[in-house]
């Protein structure tokens, strides 16, 4: 398996957002990584709303001697951003300056269908830090797309996150599909349950983790746990992806 424990560089590549808290996670993120695997060099990158984007430091890091990186999408699902702008950003970069090499890592949600474990433990993480006591359902809150094979992994994260809990687990999302969080925390509670928590299924805080945390709580829920950020089991999935990479 290739790897990048001889030091080839590390481009984190995370979506971008206009709320400034979205960056420094993403720079937090950066830094727990580098610190897991001391020697390889980590740098943040944003597609949108944040500069540096990909391109730029692709270019750099080329610029600079390395023939090599690898670049890991800070995204949960394969949907847009995935199949077109980080192809296009790896593109702008070999079209101009010295050559790279450059290897694109699966994202961080589901690859070929398999939930990683490291993802779940993330998840469980941060949902133990929100302190939500016993709870008898759980609602898993994702950003939202329109694709619908996007949304087929983001169920089976809310599936095995639920089995392992056990619990029944249902997806909401901030935008783009129904229900939103506080429906869905609304339809748990009308089924029967009594305590329900919500695992938020953010990589970053921003404006939608906040109508997330404003329309469970509005509904009843008794907790919605804190984005991934950091979490040392997510900078653990972000070296495994870049160590799986295949050559482009």
């Amino acid at each position: 398996m290739p790897s990048v424990a001889a030091g080839d560089p590390v481009v984190l590549v995370a979506h971008g957002s206009r709320d400034p808290r979205a960056a420094e996670a993403t720079r937090a993120l950066a830094r727990a990584v580098a610190a897991v695997r001391p020697g390889v060099a980590v740098s943040a990158s944003w597609l949108d709303h944040t500069d540096p984007g990909p391109t730029e430091v692709l270019r750099s890091l080329a610029a600079a001697g390395h023939p090599r990186a690898v670049l890991v999408p800070l995204l949960l699902t394969a949907a847009y951003h995935r199949r077109v702008d980080v192809p296009a950003a790896v593109a702008a970069a070999r079209e101009s300056g010295p050559p790279i090499d450059v290897r694109v890592s699966d994202v961080l949600g589901p690859a070929d269908g398999v939930v990683d474990g490291a993802l779940l433990a993330g998840l469980r993480r941060r949902l133990a830090e929100a302190e939500p006591g016993r709870f008898d359902a759980l609602v898993l809150a994702a950003a939202g797309t329109r694709d619908p094979r996007a949304r087929g992994s983001v169920g089976r994260v809310a599936a095995a996150l639920g089995a392992e809990l056990g619990v029944p687990c249902r997806v909401s999302y901030a935008s783009a599909a129904p229900p939103d969080a506080g429906a869905a925390v609304s339809r748990l509670r009308a089924a029967g349950a009594r305590r329900v928590a919500v695992s938020a299924y953010f990589l970053a805080p921003g404006l939608f983790h906040d109508a997330v945390l404003a329309g469970a709580r509005a509904a009843g829920a008794v907790t919605v746990s804190g984005p991934l950020t950091d979490a040392p089991e997510l900078a653990d999935l972000v070296l495994r992806r870049a160590d799986a990479a295949p050559p482009e």
